[in-house]
């Protein structure tokens, strides 16, 4: 078994006071790159390589055995620009002759190496039952108050899980119109069809279904207007008490609240219940194609993220119903 290799070599500490002295880096950063100087010096020793002979080939190498380590991909970016930078440094202390007098170094052996790519997170979606549960609370909550905005609530939140909108789609929503001001308008309901119409990314029109469900609390809100007597200037679905169309942060704050009275344990924001519905009826349908288009996904990449969610309910479900999925017990 190889001895560890020494301390840092007085280049790798020469660079350091530089980065102190001149940059003025805090002792965190400093740190830092210390540990990442040392990991380059461990891993050309345990090479038995010369480090300042080292290669691209070489340096690629080393990245990929961190990976191998499971660093994250961002550890090893950080990682790489810390070595990038002292090779960088060598080559102008050999280029000016101050330190190195018979290394040259032509060319950075880190210039072109690149961390592995991220992994993209797995978007957030509720379970069915806690979609249900954050509905059914808004319902409650509107037959109970019966005032503006808990009606007008739960109508927004049943078309967002019913029709998977963006929020941006969801308040551009005007009341029926007329044929002539159809081009004019974001998005517009249809009550006959119980289907939706808006104008998604790239200026492209879609027409999504609205469940049965949904279209109740949105004639339901539609019958308090009438009996009320409110009117919008701008001819929106949603409004706040002064006939104004509402805007995103008000409806981000009360699903953050309808949430929290409804007993979720995690935080609802609106794009929050578009994944759910993606989620949900890919779960019951497997029909990929459908979903891209309900959503207004312009490439069916965007949309198989979706297909990793259900594949984690599947497994959820196995581990739960299949009888060896269980640790056996001692």
């Amino acid at each position: 078994m190889s001895q560890p290799p020494p301390d840092l070599t007085p280049l790798a500490q020469a660079y350091l006071h530089e980065l102190h002295v001149l940059r003025q880096l805090s002792p965190h950063t400093l740190t830092a790159y210390q540990h990442d100087l040392r990991q380059l010096q461990l891993l050309a020793h345990e090479d038995s390589s010369e480090l300042l002979s080292a290669t691209n080939a070489q340096v690629r190498r080393w990245a990929a055995r961190l990976h191998a380590k499971n660093q994250s991909p961002r550890s090893i970016a950080r990682t790489l620009s810390a070595w990038r930078g002292w090779f960088d440094w060598l080559g102008q202390q050999s280029a000016e002759k101050k330190r190195i007098n018979k290394i040259h170094l032509l060319t950075n052996p880190v210039a072109d190496v690149k961390a592995p790519k991220r992994s993209k997170p797995l978007p957030k979606a509720l379970s069915v039952e806690q979609a249900i549960a954050l509905v059914q609370q808004a319902q409650s909550e509107a037959a109970e108050k019966q005032d503006l905005d808990s009606i007008r609530d739960a109508a927004l939140i049943e078309l967002l899980y019913s029709s998977g909108l963006r929020l941006s789609e969801l308040l551009g929503i005007d009341v029926l119109i007329s044929r002539d001001r159809k081009e004019a308008s974001a998005g517009w309901l249809d009550w006959d069809a119980a289907e939706v119409t808006v104008l998604g990314k790239g200026g492209k029109r879609r027409s999504i279904p609205v469940g049965l469900p949904a279209m109740n609390a949105l004639r339901a809100w539609r019958n308090f207007q009438q009996a009320a007597d409110l009117q919008s200037p701008s001819r929106a679905l949603f409004i706040s008490a002064k006939g104004q169309r509402l805007g995103p942060r008000t409806v981000q704050a009360r699903l953050r609240t309808l949430a929290i009275r409804a007993g979720l344990p995690t935080h609802v924001h609106p794009h929050m219940l578009r994944h759910s519905f993606a989620s949900h009826v890919l779960q019951s349908s497997h029909d990929l194609r459908a979903v891209q288009e309900m959503l207004g996904h312009a490439s069916i990449a965007s949309t198989q993220i979706y297909t990793a969610l259900d594949f984690q309910h599947l497994a959820q479900a196995y581990d739960l119903a299949h009888p060896r999925a269980k640790p056996s017990k001692a």
